[in-house]
C-alpha cells in the first residue's frame, strides 16, 4: 500500500469529540469500556489463528491466505465462526473473480548494450515487477521509445501508447517502452500488441518531486486482453533505456510465465448487528485476502483481527447500537479491490444513501508504524472525499489528539476498499500505519522507530506473519478503531453522504497495483 503522507501539526491538546453540524458525530459517546476490552492480546488470538490458517494451507509451496486458495476460504470459515458466535447475523456473498499469479520467477533484463539483470522489486529494494494480468511471453528484442515526454514538476500529459496512431510500423516484433500517463495501461498493452509489439515495458512518469511518480510500477492490466509479457519499473531504469536507444540500438530480454484463474468463486463475510438504524447504517471494512507471497499478518490480518475482536467484545459489554453496524470482511482486495467493489455495485439507491460512513482498517500494526488518517475534506492532501469524510478524518484527529499522539494525514488515492465508497458518495475514512515507504527522520521523530527504514519490512512477503506486528502500534491504532466505530455507532446526528467526493480520484490499486 504505497502511501505518500504530507506531515500535519499535531495538536497536544484534548478533545471533546464535539463535531458541529451538519455532520456531526455523537459528542458524549464513552468508548473507554470498549477500547479497554478489546486488547493488543484479544487481537493477537485471532492473528495467531489467521497465521495457524495461512501455514496449514500452502500453496505453490507458501502458507497464504491469497483469494481462490485454500487459506482463504479457511479463513471465511473462521471469520463466520467467531461472528455468529458473537451475535451477529452472518450472509456470505458469493461473487466471480479472475485471479492472476505467477507459475515462476519472471526476468527483465538489457542484453546489449553492457548486460544488466535488473532486481525484481521485493518490498524494499529493486526496480521492476510483473504486470498483473500480464500475457504469457519469453522475448528478447530492440527495444522502440513510444511518445516519450520531458516530465515536470507538475503531473505528465504524457498519452504514451494510448492511441493506434502512437505506434510505428517499427514496433513489430519489438519491446515498446511506455510512459504512465493519461490512459490505463490495458489500452497502452492493447495498442501496441495490435501494432505487432512483443512484449512492453511500462515505466512511471517522472514527474518532479512526487515519488509515486518515480517509484516502481506495478501495474494492473485487469479488464483488458494481454497477450504479450509485460513488466512495469521505476523512471530512473525508464529514463535511462530512453536515453540509450537514442543513441544507438538496444536489446532487452522479457519473460512472465503468469496464469489466471477465471471465474474463481470466492465471498465477502457480511456480518451486521441485529438491531440498530438501518438507515444509518456503519460500515466497518477490512480484507480477509493476502497476497500469494504470503500469510498477510499485518496485512491484513491486523484490520481483520481488530474488527473480531471489537464485536466479540461489544457483545460481552452487552452494547446496543443505536445504529445498525455491519462489518463485512472483503475478498479479492489485493487482486484490485474486487469485493468491496462487487459489494457496493449491488447496492440500490436507497441503500447507498442508509450507509451513514464506511470506515476502513487496513494495516494497523506495521513494525516501524506511523499514525496515518486519511484527509476527508482534502484540505490539506487536496483530495476530498464525499461530504462527511471530513467528520470522519475529526473523529481521528480528535481521539489521537486526546491521547497526546501526533499523526499525519494521507489523501484518498483509490487503493483501498475504501475506494468503491466514496465513487458512489459514501462517506468514508480510515487509518493506517504504513507500509513500503521509507520512514524519514520527521517522521521518527514523531513516531519513533528508526528512519531510513521501510514502515513496513515485510510487506507483501513471505515475512509478514506474527514476528511483524508492533504491539505498540497495534494498540494505538485499535483503540482509534474502536473509538471510531463505537462514536458512529451511538451517534444520534447523521453523517451528510451521497455526494461526490471534490476532486478527481487517482484510480489506483493498494499494493502497488495501478491502473493508469
Amino acid at each position: 500500500m504505497r502511501k505518500r503522507a504530507s506531515l500535519a501539526c499535531a495538536l497536544a491538546v484534548a478533545s471533546s469529540l464535539l463535531i458541529t453540524s451538519p455532520a456531526a458525530a455523537a459528542s458524549n459517546i464513552d468508548t473507554k469500556p470498549l477500547r479497554d476490552a478489546v486488547t493488543v492480546s484479544g487481537i493477537r488470538e485471532h492473528l495467531a489463528e489467521l497465521e495457524k490458517i495461512a501455514k496449514a494451507n500452502v500453496f505453490e509451496g507458501v502458507p497464504t491466505r491469497a483469494t481462490g486458495t485454500p487459506g482463504h476460504e479457511a479463513s471465511v470459515d473462521y471469520v463466520v465462526e467467531k461472528m455468529r458466535a458473537a451475535g451477529f447475523n452472518v450472509t456470505l456473498q458469493e461473487f466471480k473473480a479472475d485471479i492472476f499469479f505467477e507459475q515462476s520467477e519472471a526476468e527483465f533484463e538489457r542484453v546489449s548494450p553492457s548486460p544488466v539483470a535488473y532486481m525484481r522489486y521485493d518490498g524494499q529494494e529493486g526496480v521492476w515487477y510483473t504486470a498483473d494480468f500480464s500475457g504469457d511471453g519469453d522475448v528478447t528484442a530492440n527495444a522502440v521509445v513510444v511518445d516519450f515526454t520531458e516530465p515536470t514538476s507538475e503531473a505528465s500529459a504524457s498519452s504514451s501508447g494510448c492511441e493506434p496512431e502512437d505506434f510505428s510500423p517499427e514496433v513489430s516484433g519489438k519491446i515498446v517502452l511506455l510512459q504512465r500517463g493519461t490512459c490505463d495501461f490495458g489500452l497502452k498493452v492493447e495498442n501496441a500488441q495490435a501494432a505487432g509489439a512483443v512484449g512492453a515495458v511500462i515505466f512511471n512518469e517522472g514527474t518532479i518531486g512526487a515519488p509515486d511518480r518515480n517509484d516502481v510500477l506495478i501495474p494492473t492490466l485487469a479488464g483488458y486482453d494481454a497477450n504479450i509479457p509485460v513488466v512495469g519499473t521505476d523512471y530512473a531504469t525508464g529514463r535511462d533505456l530512453v536515453d540509450l536507444v537514442s543513441e544507438g540500438p538496444v536489446t532487452l530480454h522479457v519473460s512472465v510465465d503468469g496464469f489466471i484463474n477465471e471465474g474463481v468463486t470466492t465471498r465477502n463475510v457480511i456480518a451486521e448487528t441485529p438491531g440498530g438504524r438501518a438507515d444509518r447504517m456503519v460500515v466497518v471494512g477490512g480484507h480477509l485476502d493476502s497476497v500469494y507471497e504470503g500469510p498477510g499478518i499485518n496485512d491484513d490480518g491486523s484490520g481483520v483481527s481488530t474488527m473480531l475482536e471489537t464485536a466479540e467484545q461489544m457483545k460481552v459489554l452487552g452494547i446496543t447500537p443505536r445504529n445498525k453496524v455491519r462489518f463485512i470482511f472483503f475478498s479479492g482486495e489485493e487482486q484490485g479491490l474486487l469485493g468491496s467493489n462487487y459489494y457496493v455495485s449491488q447496492l440500490s439507491k436507497k441503500q447507498i444513501q442508509d450507509i451513514s460512513v464506511m470506515l476502513d482498517f487496513d494495516m494497523l500494526a506495521s513494525p516501524n508504524y506511523g499514525r496515518f488518517i486519511y484527509d476527508g475534506n482534502g484540505d490539506e492532501q487536496g483530495f476530498a472525499g464525499p461530504n462527511g469524510s471530513g467528520t470522519i478524518e475529526q473523529v481521528f484527529k480528535d481521539f489521537w489528539d486526546s491521547q497526546g499522539l501526533a499523526y499525519e494525514t494521507i489523501p484518498f488515492d483509490g487503493r483501498s476498499d475504501y475506494d468503491a465508497f466514496t465513487t458512489a458518495g459514501i462517506p468514508a475514512g480510515g487509518i493506517f500505519a504504513g507500509a513500503e515507504d521509507i520512514k524519514t527522520a520527521q517522521q521518527a521523530a514523531l513516531y519513533g522507530g528508526t528512519a531510513g527504514q521501510p514502515f513496513d519490512k515485510c510487506y507483501h512477503q513471505l515475512c509478514d506473519d506474527l514476528g511483524n506486528i508492533n504491539d505498540q502500534g497495534l494498540s494505538e491504532h485499535s483503540d482509534a478503531a474502536v473509538h471510531a466505530i463505537l462514536t458512529f455507532a451511538q451517534t444520534q446526528s447523521a453523517v451528510n453522504g451521497t455526494g461526490k467526493g471534490a476532486s478527481k480520484k487517482a484510480k489506483e490499486f493498494k499494493g502497488h497495483h495501478k491502473v493508469r
